[in-house]
């Protein structure tokens, strides 16, 4: 199939007669307003892992659903946003989803009523549509020689915020409360928010239709009942009838909506495109992408924390544990234009296979350098480094291979991937982690337990095994010379 046959007939001219004459000054703030918008609803989904402890003790086990409660509307907004952006604009359900940042932000930075945080991080769950949305905005606005390297910038976002936001929430933890957290995204927010409504137009690329919504309902009850147990599967354990339980309904469900969607005229999930081979292959290799990166999270502050008595642990602080990640951030902004430049030489699917293999490397470091605060921020940055390059990579398969008017949902399905392969990394690095621990000793008493060294590396090596397996499969996908994005101007 040509690139002919995925563009909408005359919807590229119509966005490059508009956007003639847009001026690289112009161009660059919206590419900040856009990026912004991505950088503080990534940032938004992990400031509060340093903090859990200290609101696991002030609230108990209701504390968890803080987390929970933005992982399960992030997962059910994300394909639905991305379905309405193709259809009635993409910067407008944008500015919907980081005007539900700003507004679940507030709600969390003003009140300590534990029933309102739960409900502004459900709120705040919903930006996380604003990744796949402004990729998809971002490859129909920006002048033809930026489309790479802004698509790339944006993708990377969703890794950069986490590595930056472990360090900030670490900060706060350590010297403020951590109401602060939010008034920093609420305050972030507004400004992305305001900046977008004021200076980036609406694409031109909108298709209109009807909104399907009994495709949206089996969609996030499927949604629900997969990523629900994944969460929740270290509090209820493995062998729980509840976990199985609802990965089966989970299952039955997704069957249920396919039969659904394939006999509906306007589908919320075009399954037709969804089954071409290299979309398929991509968002498999999204999923160990999104669990080599989670994996990092919680495999790089907690094991530096460590008490020296683990063997390995260093006993550093909060705020240094989450430090040992800005580097891995830091490198993934970097190398997302080298990335842009890599796919315009050698094709996005052997730049995605490169970025594999180089967080392999990474993972596989981690397992033989442990002996120093420095040997473990040199690891994580190659982890971050081949992250990046792989993270800018992703949108660009999933933009060659998809029509135009269909980019968003294409986008956003392809963030729902990455947020499983994370999602599976919290469940299946928690069991790792849990199956060799070693116990703190003082006077004959146990005073404390931590996951052996051991049990890190087996965590690794899961990871490197991950990244090596989506190196493998990208391989597998033709290179096109001509993505459909850069055809947007």
């Amino acid at each position: 199939m040509s690139n002919g046959d995925l563009a909408a007939p005359g919807s590229e001219m119509e966005d490059a007669d508009t956007r003639a004459h847009t001026s690289p000054a112009r161009a660059n703030l919206e590419l900040f307003l856009v990026g912004l918008g991505a950088l503080v609803v990534s940032l938004s989904q992990s400031i509060l892992i340093p903090v859990l402890g200290d609101l696991q003790t002030r609230y108990g086990e209701s504390a968890n659903w803080l987390l929970t409660a933005t992982l399960l509307v992030g997962a059910v907004s994300v394909p639905i946003m991305g379905r309405l952006g193709d259809m009635f604009g993409k910067r407008l359900i944008l500015l919907v989803a980081v005007g539900s940042l700003t507004i679940g932000s507030l709600i969390d930075a003003v009140t300590s009523n534990i029933g309102l945080l739960i409900v502004g991080r459900a709120i705040t769950g919903a930006s996380a549509a604003a990744i796949p949305l402004g990729i998809s905005l971002l490859a129909t606005l920006m002048p033809r020689e930026k489309v790479a390297s802004s698509v790339a910038l944006i993708s990377a976002m969703l890794g950069v915020g986490g590595a930056l936001g472990l360090p900030l929430a670490g900060l706060v933890a350590q010297y403020s409360n951590w109401h602060v957290l939010f008034w920093v995204t609420t305050i972030v927010g507004a400004i992305a928010f305001a900046g977008i409504l004021l200076v980036v137009p609406e694409s031109g690329q909108r298709d209109g239709g009807r909104v399907d919504l009994p495709g949206a309902i089996l969609l996030s009850a499927a949604l629900v009942c997969l990523v629900l147990p994944l969460e929740q599967s270290a509090e209820w354990g493995w062998g729980s009838v509840k976990v199985w339980g609802l990965l089966i309904a989970a299952a039955v469900i997704l069957v249920v909506f396919a039969l659904v969607e394939l006999r509906r005229a306007e589908p919320l999930v075009d399954l037709t495109a969804l089954r071409r081979r290299p979309i398929v292959i991509t968002n498999l290799a999204s999923i160990c992408f999104g669990f080599a990166l989670f994996a990092s999270f919680i495999g790089t502050a907690t094991f530096v924390e460590a008490g020296t008595w683990t063997g390995y642990g260093l006993g550093s602080s909060l705020f240094v544990g989450g430090l040992t990640l800005l580097p891995s951030g830091i490198a993934m902004l970097l190398f997302s234009p080298v990335a842009a430049r890599l796919i315009a030489l050698r094709g996005a699917p052997q730049t995605l296979a490169l970025g594999a293999v180089v967080v392999a490397a990474g993972w596989a470091l981690r397992i033989v350098l442990s002996g120093a605060l420095w040997e473990v921020i040199l690891a994580t940055a190659i982890v971050g480094i081949g992250t990046g390059i792989g993270y800018a990579a992703l949108p660009s398969i999933i933009n060659t291979h998809t029509p135009p008017t269909e980019i968003a949902a294409a986008n956003g399905l392809n963030t729902l991937f990455r947020s499983l392969g994370s999602t599976l990394a919290a469940a299946i690095g928690s069991s790792i982690l849990a199956s060799s621990l070693v116990y703190h000793v003082v006077d004959g008493q146990v005073v404390g337990g931590a996951p052996s060294l051991t049990a890190y590396r087996w965590l690794f090596a899961v990871c490197a095994a991950a990244a090596i397996l989506a190196a493998a499969l990208v391989l597998t996908v033709p290179h096109r010379q001509v993505p459909v994005e850069a055809g947007a101007r």
